[in-house]
């Protein structure tokens, strides 16, 4: 028996007499149909968020290596196909000769038409001529939705369906044709807006059982320090002269080429503009995939493995180089010492005047210029009651090449009717507030965009943030070293959400801060679209929801703290040992009364 295998599995190597056109089951011969695709393989090194962090991840490439285009992904086609009806998990509704001589006179109904189209197809029309596979799969998806639906009656609807499609002209079949890609087209856009997973019951409140004060205090316990982190990006401690001077050597060198943060072409930019012409940057356009790659879910049974896709279009990654257009390239780095050639880091000096109970969550949102990825809006919000403590735009250092609006939700007219900031207009818009809050609740158009101020630099937006913290201030966010790079600081009191909730395979993968309040908390924040009108994240949101994962992990603290002995004591917390590691005498009486 082994030897009869070894000889049917030569077969393979040799053509089938009958070519492609064979449609015997299980023939031993060879098939073109049956050769993998060769695709070249690359893995993708860009966002490590499984619904992806907004603010993406790259490693910045050195000025002076010429870069190389990534090799296109990987592609996963769908499974091959003969013409033979498809098993069906319920009984068959006819014979199998019947099925198979019906299924081949529905194939060549399909290929008459397909062919007659093809000859007369419009350049807009060519992408509705269908291959000799998707014929075939046509033919098996309708043979066996027919067969599934109405069991019964099969034999009768198949074959007035063959005589319907015997009868249509090449104009009804372009008209049906139109119909079912715009069919799909919709189906992509909805799946594409759609929730990855939907919201589970009510939002979760979180009942700490601690003043705000208490919360504050109890936050020692669950500072993420960041010193063995800056491979992931943190900033520990300010860059030194000396590699910052290497860092403007190598910019120097470079001649101003970069390599685009969205579509990996090397381009050049022109800090100033060019002299001949006025232009910022070279290269054109860029067509790239604004959405990120995900694996579609499966359905029950399906055992073929999901191709990767772009939220964006749904497209198959590698099936082409992008969906949208950018009016140019873009660039970012991450190499600390050449962010600090443009802005040096500054640690967070004392501030004697910032209360001590207090904590401050912020969001920073950042846009490309000729320089980078720069700060383009600063948020902090108090903890844990959310109050905004500043809101304002910044006008970075270089010229502006893309806002990433549909991120950062900075638009152009916002720019353009921001007022300079000011110390007493901020103090009149809080009293503002204050006086609203007393009035009686006013329906508010959600489209209508807030008049922000606007400052002139980050270093005066970074001062108006040390105005606010202190170096024992805890700074919470999700994904903090893009919002510190961003703002140019280091903070030695840390609450990272990414690293309170870690991914189950540890860094460089994350949780994004969308899916984390969803299935955390059971709230739907950054929805990028209103009436149809993409608006983008709104900082202040993703400010005061890092807050709330927060407070959520400080309700399980103390939860955990209680239970291991833990007690509050004048406003204090208190270990199982007492406050010099003897046994105090509230804890002492406290275990009394609980063993009583």
């Amino acid at each position: 028996m082994d030897a009869m295998n070894a000889v049917l599995r030569n077969f393979k190597l040799i053509p089938c007499p009958a070519g492609d056109s064979c449609a015997k089951p299980n023939c031993p011969w060879q098939h073109t149909r049956d050769q993998t695709p060769l695709a070249a393989q690359a893995e993708n090194g860009g966002s490590q968020d499984e619904d992806g962090p907004r603010k993406r991840r790259k490693g910045a490439t050195p000025p002076n290596v010429t870069p190389q285009r990534a090799p296109p992904q990987k592609v996963t086609p769908r499974k091959p196909e003969t013409l033979n009806p498809r098993h069906l998990k319920s009984a068959a509704p006819a014979a199998h000769d019947f099925r198979y001589k019906a299924l081949k006179l529905l194939h060549e109904q399909f290929q008459r038409l397909n062919n007659e189209l093809k000859k007369d197809a419009k350049d807009d029309e060519k992408k509705l001529v269908l291959s000799p596979q998707d014929l075939i799969w046509l033919a098996l998806d309708e043979e066996q939705r027919m067969a599934t639906d109405k069991p019964s009656v099969y034999q009768n609807i198949i074959k007035n369906r063959i005589m319907t499609y015997k009868r249509m002209t090449p104009g009804q079949w372009r008209d049906e044709r139109v119909a079912e890609c715009k069919k799909k087209e919709a189906q992509a856009s909805a799946a594409a807006k759609t929730p990855r997973k939907s919201v589970l019951g009510p939002p979760k409140v979180i009942e700490t059982g601690l003043t705000p004060e208490q919360e504050v205090k109890l936050l020692t316990h669950l500072h993420t320090p960041v010193d063995g982190l800056a491979k992931w990006g943190y900033v520990p401690t300010v860059p030194r002269e000396e590699d910052i001077a290497k860092a403007r050597e190598g910019e120097e060198a470079s001649l101003g080429y970069e390599v685009c943060d969205r579509c990996t072409t090397r381009f050049q930019v022109f800090p100033g503009r060019r002299e001949s012409d006025g232009a910022l940057t070279t290269g054109g356009k860029c067509v790239h995939h604004p959405g990120r790659l995900y694996y579609p879910e499966r359905a029950f049974g399906d055992t073929d493995k999901p191709t990767r896709r772009y939220r964006c279009c749904q497209q198959v990654a590698g099936e082409s180089s992008g969906c949208v257009s950018g009016s140019s390239h873009v660039f970012k780095t991450t190499s600390p010492a050449r962010l600090a050639s443009l802005i040096q880091f500054a640690e967070t000096p004392a501030n004697p005047l910032v209360p001590k109970d207090r904590a401050v969550c912020f969001d920073c949102e950042m846009g490309y210029t000729v320089r980078g990825l720069e700060l383009i809006r600063l948020t902090a919000t108090s903890w844990p009651d959310g109050k905004e403590l500043l809101d304002v735009l910044v006008r970075p250092v270089g010229e502006i090449l893309d806002l990433n609006s549909r991120y950062s939700g900075v638009w152009p007219e916002d720019l353009v009717n921001a007022e300079p900031w000011s110390a007493e207009k901020t103090i009149r818009a809080d009293e503002q507030t204050k006086q609203k809050q007393k009035e009686p609740a006013v329906d508010v158009d959600p489209k209508t965009r807030k008049k922000m101020q606007i400052v002139s630099s980050p270093v005066a937006a970074r001062d108006l943030l040390f105005s606010l913290i202190s170096r024992e201030t805890p700074l919470i966010g999700h994904g903090l070293e893009n919002d510190l790079n961003a703002v140019r600081i280091v903070h030695p009191t840390l609450i990272d959400t990414i690293l309170l909730y870690p991914h189950r395979r540890g860094l460089p993968m994350r949780h994004g801060l969308k899916i984390l309040m969803e299935t955390q908390l059971n709230k739907i924040i950054q929805v990028e679209e209103v009436d149809g009108k993409t608006t983008g994240h709104d900082s202040a949101e993703d400010a005061r929801a890092a807050g709330e994962l927060v407070r959520l992990k400080v309700q399980e603290k103390w939860a955990a703290m209680k239970g291991d002995g833990w007690s509050l004591v004048e406003g204090e917390f208190v270990p199982p040992g007492g406050k010099k590691g003897a046994l105090s005498e509230a804890f002492i009486e406290e275990g009394e009364l609980a063993s009583a």
